[in-house]
């Protein structure tokens, strides 16, 4: 498979062991695997002081975690075969075409799967092109810093998800780079390619022909299909309470970094009300997105809509999810009508993503709580116990470590 890849993608060695909550990041499959028990995002995680590290301070936003500026934002014109508009792509583009950097390391499209991705080395920005759309399942992307290193690469760009991005930043100083850019896009509930394609096959029942896949902010998912066709599904329709309880790992059900708070820059879709949505985190990401120019365009973000109701509806049926009861489930005859309202009347916006990354710090502690209560006080850091206090999710006996600077956030005010 890998040998008909147009790009250099190494071979790479067999991690060591690895605990039970490892995502394969990639760092188990280095010379620097036994940093894996400090470094991973599922054992002791410190964001304070990551933060201050990596941007110079500790985050004051509880919800986004620590930025100089956020937009709506679409590449113009939108780039073909983007899994949104192509921003992520363009940014590493742009930084191997000036040289800022002379190797970007992200995932490519398996030969024989556009959705399994391999890790991949890409060195000419035109192919940059060809790792667009995305990708599913564990890929262990942090394993190609020691054969990019070995080639000579010393100024380097990597794409991310937050698992990945944590453990990169503990291990940073060690790697003897002259520069790193980092690019990170949100993740959650990631799951196996082969429990990714069981989905589709629930969808439609022609999963073989679908191309494009994607939770858009409208309350819908969308899918392509190889013949142009176009499918939106509203999210009440799809079939989630019919997957199995481990569809989702634990690791993603628990995940206390949707954002991607230790990237340079974060792209993503949440609060972009049909467009992207860009977080610049430090003067490393303003860099990168100064470096698009006019084809980028940016506007302000939006912000509408109330989400407490619709968070306090997930915590109770993630409760009865947690506690090994059946999820309810709505009235057939509901369905539509409610799906019809929540573009309308639902969060969007900046609202939007609070509502998510609220429902994601209640379905943190709640799992974490079940299934793995003696990681509570080491892993559940402050501002996800800020962002769950407001629905009376709060610390049991014993559930809370020592308190970092995460604990004392000045929280802005939002709608």
């Amino acid at each position: 498979m890998r040998d008909t890849l147009p790009f250099d993608a190494p071979t790479l060695r067999d991690p060591a062991p690895r605990g039970a909550m490892c995502t394969d990041c990639g760092l188990s499959r280095m010379a620097l695997a036994p940093r894996c028990g400090t470094a991973c995002q599922f054992t002791t995680p410190d964001y304070p002081t990551a933060e201050a590290a990596t941007h110079g301070r500790a985050a004051t936003d509880r919800h986004f975690g620590q930025h100089i500026a956020m937009h709506r934002a679409a590449m113009v014109p939108p780039r073909p075969g983007a899994q949104w508009t192509g921003i992520t792509t363009s940014l590493a583009a742009r930084l191997l075409e000036t040289g800022t950097v002379t190797a970007v390391l992200t995932l490519a499209p398996a030969a024989d799967d556009p959705f399994h991705g391999v890790p991949v080395i890409v060195t000419d920005p035109a192919e940059m092109a060809q790792v667009r759309g995305m990708r599913m399942g564990f890929s262990p992307t942090l394993a190609l810093l020691e054969p990019a290193i070995a080639q000579g690469h010393s100024r380097i760009a990597l794409v991310g998800i937050p698992c990945q991005v944590h453990a990169l930043r503990a291990i940073e100083a060690e790697l003897g780079l002259d520069r790193l850019y980092v690019i990170g896009t949100p993740c959650s509930d990631n799951t196996t390619i082969d429990n990714f394609h069981a989905f589709l096959a629930k969808l439609t029942d022609q999963p073989e022909r679908v191309t494009y896949l994607e939770f858009r902010a409208d309350y819908r998912v969308e899918m392509r299909f190889d013949d142009g066709a176009v499918r939106l599904i509203p999210f009440l329709k799809l079939p989630l309470s019919d997957l199995p309880p481990d569809f989702f790992p634990l690791t993603c059900r628990t995940c206390t970094d949707y954002t991607n708070r230790l990237a340079d820059i974060t792209v993503g879709y949440m609060a972009g009300e049909g467009d992207q949505w860009v977080i610049v985190r430090n003067a490393r990401g303003a860099e990168m997105l100064a470096a698009l120019g006019d084809d980028i365009a940016l506007s302000p973000l939006g912000s509408k809509g109330k989400r407490q109701g619709a968070v306090r509806g997930f915590a109770a049926n993630t409760a009865r999810a947690a506690g090994g009861l059946p999820l309810r489930k709505m009235p057939d005859w509901l369905r539509p009508i409610v799906a019809w309202l929540q573009p309308r009347v639902g969060p969007r916006g900046l609202e939007f993503a609070r509502a998510r990354l609220e429902m994601k710090a209640i379905e943190t502690i709640l799992h974490l709580r079940r299934a793995a209560p003696n990681r509570m006080r080491h892993m559940v850091p402050g501002h996800v116990w800020q962002l769950a206090e407001p629905y009376d999710l709060r610390p049991e006996p014993g559930e809370r470590g020592r308190d970092t600077a995460s604990t004392s956030m000045e929280q802005p005010k939002t709608p």
